[in-house]
């Protein structure tokens, strides 16, 4: 009870969801006290949780991330090779200070920065334009009914789709792609009959990969501003091409579903083995079907090419954030321990 008292009043204070943790805990509250849970014992679990979680956010509140809302934004850069906000909201770049969080295995943000990505270079023989024809001969292959569709659509994972009809704009929600690999922890706990210490450790150590997964790629994109396909199609190649996902807010390189992917597949691998099958249900809610694979690996692969299949990453940022991601998981499975 103590657990989860104080994992519930964190909850309660980070995020802005906070009338329905409120409302799974007094629901809870009610069960156990119904439960016959003695009221001495439910005083002293919720005040040594209240403990734990004010030690949690005075600690967090040292992590630099007050600090990154007071920095500017990005200013768009001139040239080709950068990345500019695209169509059809051009939202501005989302968090260009995000390397400046404090890390939370990782000695420092840039400690696993990957090979650099190909320089822009239009002329036909270029390795880089070589790649960008990749990505703009698969869009137009793909259509509704290819498997490539299917796999881009499932990990699409964008929070916030955008939609235009006419004059009016609104969005539809999805889970986030730190949350996909959550609900695979959670998948992966349930079917492993993992009991709870074990399920909280799993949960730690792939929120921890995520958290510094994301800093480790974040870091890289706003370093190497990398143009996305869509805008250099677009200007040099043909102007009505659109990619089948919509093109995140941020720079190109790395390959952000590559990175954390990896890493949650290396810390859930360390957990449950190498050849842990699984039926994935996380996107089902959203009507994306249900996808199986063999090995957390397996997935975090099909995850990396799904943004080469979606028409918004070069195949460079997909193969270099697989191993970017593969350090960071690696170097917490050897850093972190979590269980005596």
């Amino acid at each position: 009870l103590a657990a989860i008292h104080a994992f519930l009043k964190v909850g309660t204070a980070l995020i802005f969801s906070e009338d329905k943790i409120i409302e799974y805990r007094d629901s809870l509250y009610a069960s156990l006290e119904e439960d016959g849970l003695p009221a001495n014992v439910k005083e002293a679990s919720l005040a040594y949780g209240d403990l734990i979680a004010a030690h949690i956010l005075a600690w967090a509140d040292t992590d630099f991330y007050k600090q990154t809302r007071t920095y500017p934004k990005y200013t768009i850069q001139e040239g080709t090779a950068f990345w500019k906000p695209t169509p059809p909201d051009y939202m501005e770049g989302i968090e260009p200070h995000w390397n400046k969080i404090r890390t939370l295995v990782l000695a420092t943000a840039d400690q696993f920065e990957p090979a650099p990505p190909y320089p822009v270079d239009m002329s036909k023989d270029s390795p880089f334009y070589q790649e960008l024809i990749e990505v703009y001969e698969l869009g137009e292959k793909i259509d509704g009914s290819t498997e490539a569709t299917e796999i881009a659509s499932f990990w699409d994972c964008n929070p916030y789709v955008s939609h235009h009809r006419g004059h009016a704009m609104f969005a539809t929600k999805k889970i986030t792609p730190g949350g996909h690999w959550i609900g695979i922890t959670k998948i992966a706990a349930k079917q492993a009959q993992s009991n709870m210490d074990e399920s909280i450790n799993a949960y730690a150590r792939v929120s921890i990969a995520l958290f510094d997964g994301f800093i480790s790629c974040w870091n890289t994109k706003w370093n190497t501003l990398i143009v996305r396909p869509e805008t250099i199609i677009n200007e040099f190649i043909d102007e009505t091409w659109l990619p089948l996902l919509q093109t995140p807010p941020f720079p190109e390189y790395t390959s952000g579903h590559s990175v954390i992917s990896r890493a949650s597949a290396v810390a859930l691998t360390d957990i449950y083995g190498d050849n842990f099958s699984f039926a994935d249900t996380t996107e089902e809610v959203y009507g994306l079907g249900v996808r199986s694979y063999d090995s957390f690996i397996a997935a975090s692969e099909e995850a990396a090419v799904s943004r080469l299949y979606g028409g918004i990453h070069y195949r460079r940022a997909i193969d270099e954030g697989v191993k970017q991601g593969d350090a960071v998981g690696k170097f917490l499975v050897e850093k972190l321990k979590t269980l005596k």
